[in-house]
């Protein structure tokens, strides 16, 4: 069972990435940070999750080993499965997780993609005395609901992807974009840099 890999990304897709391991090229799909890093023909390495049916084998990674963590315990949930995982890996982190999950925080959980008020439900139940830190370490006084990880970069690239551009050519086109732009400067850039090349 493959769980870790390093090599040179001969390839990028919008989410996932072909690997190439000493002459062996691997395809890993990716959770949305991990995949806005990419670059070709860059050294990578992933957390590998080895997911094996009858009709396929599927590698599915993380560059972070907190993302992974969360990744590997969101497959232990029933009805999660890994595309589900990483959507879920992508916009939260494994404190605020863990956060939400110590003081049963079913509104976090509801916000996060693919999660419903009864998958929300099914988490706290399944994962309450899996995760740390535990509900002791958080006073209800102290606790200010978790922040879904949103940047600019992500409403941006949503703006776009309703445009009809790709992963690909949305993360190409913020690569050249300045620092701390906002949502609307970034989808301003990206457009220019997209329709110089249409």
């Amino acid at each position: 069972m493959i769980g870790y890999l390093n090599g040179k990304v001969k390839f990028l897709f919008d989410d996932s990435c072909i690997l190439d391991v000493n002459g062996v090229g691997y395809k890993i799909f990716v959770d949305m940070q991990t995949r806005q890093a990419l670059t070709l023909d860059s050294a990578a390495e992933f957390f590998i999750h080895t997911a094996v049916r009858e009709d396929a084998i599927t590698l599915f990674g993380t560059a972070n080993r907190a993302s992974f963590e969360l990744f590997e315990l969101l497959l232990t949930v029933s009805g999660v499965g890994a595309k589900s995982a990483l959507a879920i890996v992508s916009k939260i982190s494994l404190n605020d997780f863990s956060r939400a999950l110590a003081l049963q925080d079913v509104k976090t959980l509801t916000r996060l993609p693919g999660v419903g008020k009864k998958s929300a439900e099914r988490i706290l139940l399944e994962l309450k005395d899996k995760v740390r830190p535990l509900a002791e370490n958080f006073s209800s006084e102290e606790f200010q609901p978790a922040q879904i990880q949103s940047t600019a970069q992500d409403e941006a690239s949503e703006a776009l992807s309703a445009l009809g551009y790709t992963q690909a050519e949305i993360a190409a086109a913020f690569k050249k974009s300045p620092k701390n732009s906002t949502t609307e400067q970034l989808i301003k850039f990206a457009l220019k840099e997209l329709n110089r090349f249409a």
